[in-house]
């Protein structure tokens, strides 16, 4: 809805937001509203009442094939209740000059299969003249050769990569989507955070192997970690007012225990004439302390680990509709799994660097497969805004010859 509305009210263009979510739709035209009365607002004040302004259509669709989309541009390209652009200057950029109508095709983070299917309509579409596809959820990818794999495939595309027999499995499309900038992002205690997280799916999936065979390999249950966070971090922030408060109002305890303290020290230095004893007594004391505190520390964090994982556990089991038995020794298998947790963050690190290079991969297929139609499209792959705002950040940009639009507007 945010690229819609952007280039209907910002650049005046024609546009026809298709979403599979009709709550997604309600929610642009709902935005889309209150942006045309800002708008409408400003031209009153600068003497521009009289222009009319593009509003984004809404479409809620399934796109499961190429079919659909292509049934939907040239619904698009004849929809008669939309303005086109006036002027001669936007016709000609656009390629619309002499040519009634044509359709730029723009994906910003389309799923899985979907980013392939935009790449296939711009060669089967005569309206559709030009596409920028930033791709996103490989994880969602069909595949050739696996049970997610349809007529049509995400992967490979290319003649290339298919004559090499290329296969990524689910493993390698998850690890797609993995980002170095998004990690590099992470402070210290969200990154062991997110070890944890880890730890917690990898002994999950014990509790699934051994509780509910039935369930197969490796389900998906959703961001899970990331709802433990928020209460994590909810708590978190509760006990440290709380602590904060509890200190100020036992300052003057404090203060009472320290001189107390401190004159019992001066007392034994005046009687026994050195302080070495003294200070020995002391430093035995507060060496037991820690040692004692330390150990407390350690297992209040292991019991507060366990009482997460179990939360993990039941939150996953009830997203897969698996009913929590009484017979699930949860506590057993954290003990099983516990002392290699550590060991969690340096495995998940190396197999995550792996990420970039499979994603470019396919994105160099999707190229490859554009390349591989000759003249009929010119085509390049660029990022076109900083990875840290999101690490999606590579387009793949791809225009008919006569579409009418320079190779640096398609960049843009």
């Amino acid at each position: 809805g945010y690229l819609a509305q952007v280039l209907a009210f910002e650049h005046q263009l024609s546009v026809v937001a298709i979403d599979a979510c009709s709550h997604h739709g309600k929610v642009t035209n709902a935005r889309a509203e209150r942006i045309k009365k800002h708008y409408m607002a400003q031209m009153r004040k600068f003497g521009s009442g009289n222009q009319r302004l593009n509003v984004p259509q809404t479409i809620t669709c399934n796109i499961m094939s190429l079919e659909t989309l292509k049934s939907l541009t040239t619904m698009s390209s004849h929809k008669g209740d939309v303005e086109q652009p006036k002027s001669i200057e936007q016709d000609l950029e656009l390629g619309l000059a002499g040519r009634g109508s044509s359709l730029v095709l723009a994906g910003l983070h389309a799923c899985g299969d979907l980013s392939v299917t935009m790449l296939k309509t711009l060669l089967e579409c005569e309206e559709v003249r030009a596409v920028i596809s930033i791709g996103c959820c490989y994880n969602l990818l069909s595949e050739e050769g696996f049970a997610n794999a349809r007529i049509q495939h995400g992967f490979p595309m290319s003649c290339g990569v298919k004559s090499v027999n290329l296969s990524l499995g689910k493993s390698s499309r998850d690890l797609a989507c993995q980002s170095a900038e998004r990690w590099k992002s992470l402070g210290k205690d969200a990154g062991l955070h997110n070890f944890e997280l880890h730890a917690f799916r990898a002994a999950f999936q014990m509790v699934l192997h051994k509780y509910f065979p039935e369930v197969g390999i490796s389900p998906s249950i959703g961001r899970q970690g990331k709802a433990l966070r928020r209460k994590q971090q909810r708590k978190i922030i509760k006990s440290e007012l709380q602590a904060e408060e509890s200190t100020y109002s036992d300052l003057p305890q404090m203060a009472c225990n320290m001189e107390e303290a401190c004159s019992v020290t001066h007392s034994g230095e005046s009687e026994a004439g050195n302080t070495s004893g003294v200070r020995s007594d002391v430093d035995a004391l507060f060496t037991q302390m820690s040692l004692h505190t330390g150990s407390t520390c350690e297992r209040t964090m292991s019991t507060y680990k366990y009482s997460l994982f179990e939360k993990f556990c039941q939150s996953g089991l009830c997203r897969l509709g698996l009913k929590p038995s009484d017979d699930i020794n949860f506590h057993g298998i954290w003990k099983e799994v516990e002392p290699y947790v550590s060991l969690i963050g340096i495995y998940w690190s190396l197999r995550a660097a792996f990420g970039p290079l499979l994603e470019t991969l396919i994105l160099l297929d999707r190229l490859l497969f554009l390349q591989e139609q000759g003249d009929v499209l010119e085509s390049v792959m660029l990022p076109i805004f900083d990875p840290a705002i999101s690490p999606r950040n590579v387009a793949i940009i791809a225009k008919k010859p006569d579409a009418g639009i320079s190779s640096h507007h398609s960049s843009r």
